[in-house]
């Protein structure tokens, strides 16, 4: 398959691989930001196959693991009211809420449906007349053109019982809540390929010029990643700060105008509560008024929701970049994908998934004892 198969040509990537390790001089910590390339990352193996001294750290990158557990739990409340019919991709049934998941609403006798595009929430709420059909809308830019559109639809078609409860979540500014935050120690990124295909690179620079990290569009397979890496650290090496593109044939620095066109539409800016990390000033989105009567949150007022996070869940930190996977003391444990504490272990997208699927329960040794 064209764009696929040649990107996962063994013999390229340990070309790439030994590059980097002809010019690697000194330790690095990169941040990889999407859940997809922390999977491929591990998946592949390319975090053992650098050399010593790089650290691939991973990001929150993940929209399911950032979803605020309050929220999940809005999402849990509506799915059990009567003549509801709670649709959503399929990651969200199993993220724990407070007290339950949607899978077990589902369980219950609750309408909970999986669908693989909000456009197809249209269909469901024509057929269903006497019910409320709410799509939960979560995501980074990558999904928000297409739930734009599902709610730009059914007010030009008059759909009265469709709505979406929306945590929308953008990536540049959590980029700049994490180098501001002390704990957070990560000199190079690598950002999401397809985030950047709709949103184009002009959000980055500035960002670049705050805190003189390289930040390199990278794709999702092993030779996109390894290629990523290589341009990240060669900046670092050269004392280069720059936003570079190695995703180019998907990524153009202007992105892709009829998706932003349709985003700026429906949505604006809001400040947005991440899971694990706290409130971001403008890193979210949220229906603009005149697409409020489409708003779930608006349509179905349940007051405040007390939530309970697990005492021994840190998928805070995880999301972070401060801790490893296996190295939170649940990872395997308490926590498990049929058990899940957290998002992250239940996501298809979800650093502590990745671990426990590809057999990582060991912590790495740390530089001052690998020797």
């Amino acid at each position: 398959m064209k764009h696929v198969t040649e990107y996962r040509d063994a013999r390229r990537v340990r070309e790439v691989l030994d590059e980097i390790h002809r010019i690697t001089t000194r330790p690095w910590r990169l941040m990889e930001v999407c859940g997809g390339q922390t999977h491929s990352i591990i998946r592949h193996g390319i975090d053992q196959l650098l050399p010593p001294g790089i650290d691939m750290i991973h990001g929150p990158g993940c929209p399911v693991c950032v979803t605020p557990q309050a929220i999940i739990d809005q999402a849990i409340a509506i799915a059990a009211m009567p003549d509801t019919i709670m649709v959503s991709f399929g990651d969200m049934l199993r993220v724990p809420g407070s007290h339950r998941d949607l899978f077990q609403v589902k369980a219950e006798g609750g309408d909970v449906r999986v669908v693989y595009s909000p456009l197809e929430c249209l269909k469901i709420a024509q057929e269903n007349p006497g019910k409320e059909v709410v799509f939960f809308g979560v995501g980074f830019e990558t999904t928000a053109p297409a739930n734009a559109m599902a709610v730009f639809q059914a007010k030009q078609q008059g759909i009265p019982n469709f709505s979406m409860l929306v945590s929308h979540v953008r990536v540049p500014p959590v980029l700049d809540a994490l180098m501001s935050a002390p704990e957070v120690q990560v000199q190079g990124f690598l950002l999401a390929g397809h985030v950047c295909a709709v949103m184009g690179t002009w959000e980055y620079p500035p960002l670049v010029e705050k805190y003189r990290v390289p930040m390199v569009v990278t794709g999702f397979e092993p030779l996109d990643v390894t290629r990523g890496i290589y341009m990240a650290v060669r900046q670092l090496e050269q004392g280069r700060a720059e936003v570079e593109n190695a995703y180019e044939r998907v990524v153009v620095p202007q992105g892709n105008a009829p998706a932003m066109a349709i985003i700026n539409e429906v949505f604006e800016t809001c400040d947005r509560e991440w899971r694990g990390i706290g409130s971001i000033p403008g890193s979210g989105w949220q229906l603009k008024p005149t697409y409020a009567a489409y708003d779930a949150a608006k349509r179905f007022p349940l007051g405040h929701v007390q939530t309970i996070e697990s005492n021994l869940c840190h998928a805070g930190d995880v999301l972070k970049g401060v801790l490893k996977p296996n190295e939170c003391p649940a990872f395997g444990k308490e926590c498990t994908p049929r058990r899940p504490l957290g998002a992250p272990m239940v996501s298809s997208e979800g650093a502590c998934a990745a671990y426990y699927n590809f057999g990582r329960f060991e912590a790495a040794p740390s530089l001052d004892t690998a020797s």
